[in-house]
């Protein structure tokens, strides 16, 4: 999968970090929310593992920390539930303006209730999934304990969760208890999977069965057997991804799969307004594209790092079987490339080209136990590598160009 970092603003201008990951070999299906645990962030292994199953299966995902934690900006002291829910919007129209529309929600325990409460006020969504989700709010006060009373008193405290210290004050406490999640539950009329372990300590099973009795059909659960509410073996998140995967594909529309054929070697094709392109070369799907700071999405290599690539894989090849011929023992071969031009460069200025050299960097490591005269052999024959030899000699190019039918 192919990830990217962002940064959007919330309905506050407060700035949230988060990382859009996207299959590599397609693009994106559907596009997803993912809200993590309260206090948690879009690192815990929960929402990478849940995540990773989805772009596995051909979805786009955004994962991103709310307000105050992680790498986003904020107090975390002066978030509570309403905030959270206002964060999975703002997350969802940076998605719609900068992307496309997404169309699933997904939530791990109190950001599953964030999810539900958003989903329900978003038109956009049509499919939302939780994952050891409370079927109220205010069940997340049970991990407040004893601070609850210092909470009332003081109006803040400072609360241990899992090991960190979080400031909690009252104006958290009377958001929580001022939701009524069931009512947007009853309302939500979309596609809604809820996952959740028999054996979560920390947000019991019950919950998971009064979310499926508050809400109408379609709605699908499935159970987590064995697995703890954080999800913390990986085997568990990526299940629980799968299955996520899976299952919404009944709720989007996913455009009939065009598969490239040609007559030729390789077939390479770009639609769209951006610079993602889907190659086939043989059996084999790639993606190129362009930087994000030139206008593309950065989804794959730019047209000159698959040159350099296709130059370092020929390079390793080429020696590891003159070094199998020669029965040398030569384990590994690392080829460093650089390449001093950009292609978006070279587009705005293809008339002054011609007088233009390639300047083709290449640094190669090798492991094995050969002498100096077999290390310069091996330097020879590096720039006697087939690719090498094509990019090094004058080619001829014959390009024709027709109109295909819509």
């Amino acid at each position: 999968m192919a990830s990217r970092k962002v940064k959007f603003e919330n309905d506050l201008g407060i700035e949230l970090s988060g990382v859009i990951e996207v299959p590599v070999d397609q693009s994106p299906l559907a596009y997803a929310v993912f809200a993590h645990a309260f206090t948690g962030n879009k690192s815990f292994a929960a929402t990478r593992n849940i995540t990773k199953a989805l772009t596995r299966e051909g979805y786009g995902v955004l994962r991103f920390d709310l307000t105050g934690l992680g790498q986003s900006k904020g107090d975390f002291s002066d978030t509570n539930f309403t905030t959270g829910v206002n964060d999975i919007k703002a997350a969802v129209h940076f998605l719609d303006t900068q992307y496309e529309h997404p169309k699933i929600l997904v939530g791990h325990s109190l950001g599953g209730a964030m999810a539900l409460k958003a989903a329900y006020e978003l038109e956009s969504i049509k499919a939302v999934a939780t994952v050891g989700t409370p079927s109220e709010p205010v069940h997340v006060t049970h991990l407040l304990g004893c601070s609850i009373d210092d909470i009332t008193e003081k109006g803040e405290a400072l609360v241990d969760i899992a090991g960190r210290e979080f400031k909690i004050k009252q104006q958290f406490l009377d958001d929580i208890e001022s939701v009524d999640l069931k009512e947007s539950i009853k309302k939500l009329k979309k596609g809604l999977l809820i996952l959740h372990s028999p054996q979560d300590r920390v947000v019991e099973i019950e919950n998971a069965a009064s979310i499926y009795h508050s809400a109408h059909h379609p709605k699908s659960f499935i159970t987590l057997d064995g697995a703890d509410h954080m999800l913390t073996e990986k085997s568990d998140g990526l299940y629980a991804g799968d299955v996520i995967a899976a299952w919404a594909r009944k709720y989007i529309e996913i455009p009939e799969s065009k598969k490239l054929k040609t007559h030729m070697q390789v077939v390479v094709e770009q639609e769209g307004d951006g610079y993602t392109t889907d190659i086939l070369a043989d059996e084999h799907r790639l993606v190129a594209d362009e930087p994000s700071d030139v206008g593309g999405s950065n989804y794959g290599p730019s047209p000159y790092e698959l040159l350099n690539a296709s130059l370092g894989a020929c390079t390793a090849m080429t020696l590891k079987m003159y070094a199998r011929r020669k029965k040398w023992p030569l384990e590994t071969v690392r080829v460093h490339l650089n390449y001093d031009k950009r292609h978006i460069d070279d587009v705005d200025d293809y008339a002054n080209q011609a007088s233009k050299m390639d300047h083709f960097e290449r640094s190669i490591e090798i492991v094995g136990d050969l002498d100096q005269l077999q290390i310069k052999r091996l330097l020879e024959i590096a720039d006697k590598c087939p690719v090498h030899k094509t990019l090094s000699t004058p080619n001829y190019f014959k390009t024709t160009i027709t109109q295909m039918e819509e």
